[in-house]
């Protein structure tokens, strides 16, 4: 049948490393997630007059207003301006994680 710890260049201590190398990256990832949990991105809009607040995964968390902006006969303008904070949040979360993931980390969070 032959030897079949030199099949494929995966012997005994290959795997092991290969096991270890997996445990590293999955440990790793772990702290990464957690980091972008903990992460804090602002979003802004209207030069600053609306902001949101979310984390490096793109959850927003708070949305402030200042209130001059706050005009009842245009709620139109105030809804715009959380929109285009909100995505600008996100974006900003979006561009973190690709930072601190890098190329191969775009699908695994």
């Amino acid at each position: 049948m032959g030897n079949f710890r030199n099949f494929g260049g995966f012997g005994g201590g290959n795997m092991q490393n290969l096991m270890r190398q997996a445990q590293k990256m999955q440990e790793d990832m772990q702290r990464k997630q957690q980091e972008l949990e903990e992460m804090e991105v602002i979003g802004a809009s209207g030069g600053g007059l609306v902001e949101a607040v979310a984390n490096g995964k793109g959850i927003i968390k708070t949305v402030r207003i200042k209130k001059e902006v706050v005009d009842p006969d245009d709620v139109e303008m105030l809804e715009d301006l959380i929109t285009a904070a909100i995505t600008d949040a996100q974006t900003k979360a979006e561009d973190a994680k690709k930072d601190l993931l890098g190329p191969m980390g775009g699908g695994l969070i």
